[in-house]
């Protein structure tokens, strides 16, 4: 059963608020008189320390006035209904009350068939009121627990170009979403999932997809980020700022040492303009295909640099007879298959660890250098500016390429 309205009769005359409370069937009405007050002070504060739903005011109460306690009321209490009752058939104090939302002016002497009749009519405002806030709030704790899923089909959308930019920064709000476009999209492909003749159960792949999620998930945080499922089968991935990992690189290597799977991870940095998300995204899997046409011994090339470039001594020839093969066949099939050689991959993928380490750490250059493999700072340096256009020292502190 529903509480009862709370109803508060504010008169300055005992008697009419006792013909008021006397005239009416509270209970069939499903309203109690709550309070009285004789003043409109003394409304205000009965009103204010306690749940007042409807207010029947006279209009010339001493110390504050009908209309002035109602102006009071719709500041603190807005959802509060009035019912004016006055001996005043006055049509300017019938338009204030009006723009305050009085439900409607009763004179006096009270006629109770009138009363009750009104009564009856806030009533079922109230009542509408509450089934409308009642579907309101289902359809909040919804949406709220569907957040999740809203964020993913928002951003395979956006990523597939279903959304102009303006229509989905409008949407990054209400997701809970950083209020600009992410700095980073990639995906991550697993080719079990768009195998011809898939090696294990459905129910297992999907096992897989989901701690592979997981892990992804791991390596980025903090940094805000939603990971999706692409109409493919394939992990798209959305990220807002810095992470202290090169993503790729890292996911690929985890989800291999954690659920022996080899997969093809790529990210690419949004740029400005229309379109620049969708851009990227199409990069993304222009870049796992590619991925994909990889031989097995350059892409275990490849993840065992990111797991020995920090180790100093690292040649081309310890790195061939790691992989059981020569030298001479290892540097022509790196150079075929990625156009680069050893030495410039290698350099890459140092000085990648080496960014991350100045944008999250305050290490000092000499231990960066030598977390990264090198012998000296000097050497480093050297590299690091061959690399990126400044010195360590000038990109931690913000610079950009250009001359030093």
């Amino acid at each position: 059963m529903n509480k009862a309205y709370q109803v508060l009769i504010a008169d300055d005359e005992p008697i009419i608020r006792e013909g008021i409370r006397d005239a009416v069937d509270w209970e069939a009405l499903g309203m109690e008189v709550a309070a009285e007050a004789e003043d409109g002070e003394e409304a205000l504060e009965l009103a204010l320390s306690r749940p007042i739903d409807i207010m029947l005011v006279d209009m010339n109460m001493p110390f504050l006035d009908g209309i002035g306690l109602m102006k009071r009321m719709k500041e603190e209490r807005p959802e509060c209904r009035f019912v004016i009752i006055t001996g005043h058939d006055e049509f300017a104090y019938a338009q204030e009350a009006i723009r305050l939302g009085v439900k409607d002016y009763i004179l006096k002497p009270v006629n109770a068939d009138h009363l009750i009749r009104v009564l009856g009519s806030v009533r079922d405002e109230l009542n509408d009121r509450q089934i409308q806030e009642s579907y309101l709030k289902k359809a909040s704790e919804q949406i709220e627990k569907n957040i999740p899923l809203l964020r993913e089909r928002f951003c395979l959308e956006w990523m597939h170009g279903l959304l102009d930019e303006e229509e989905a920064l409008e949407q990054l709000e209400f997701l809970g979403l950083p209020p600009s476009k992410p700095t980073q999209v990639g995906i991550a492909r697993w080719p079990e999932i768009t195998a011809p003749q898939p090696l294990m159960k459905e129910s297992d792949r999907q096992l897989y997809l989901f701690a592979m999620e997981n892990i992804i998930s791991e390596l980025i945080h903090p940094a805000p980020c939603v990971l999706f499922r692409d109409h493919t089968g394939w992990i798209g991935i959305c990220l807002w700022g810095k992470t202290d990992v090169e993503i790729a690189a890292d996911a690929e290597q985890s989800i291999q040492k954690y659920l022996k799977l080899t997969v093809n991870v790529h990210m690419e940095f949004v740029s400005e303009g229309a379109g620049a998300v969708a851009a990227a995204y199409e990069a993304c899997r222009d870049g796992v295909f590619k991925d994909a046409q990889l031989s097995p011994l350059v892409r275990r090339a490849r993840q065992l640099i990111q797991e020995q470039y920090a180790v100093r001594e690292l040649t081309l020839e310890s790195f061939a007879q790691a992989l059981q093969v020569s030298p001479v066949y290892l540097s022509r099939t790196l150079k075929k298959e990625l156009g680069t050689s050893f030495i410039t991959l290698m350099t890459q993928t140092r000085i990648q660890k080496a960014i991350q380490l100045l944008n999250s750490t305050d290490l000092s250059i000499l231990d960066i250098a030598e977390r990264v493999g090198y012998d000296s700072q000097h050497y480093f340096s050297t590299a690091f500016k061959k690399v990126m256009g400044v010195s360590p020292n000038r990109y931690r502190k913000g610079a950009t390429v250009q001359e030093e």
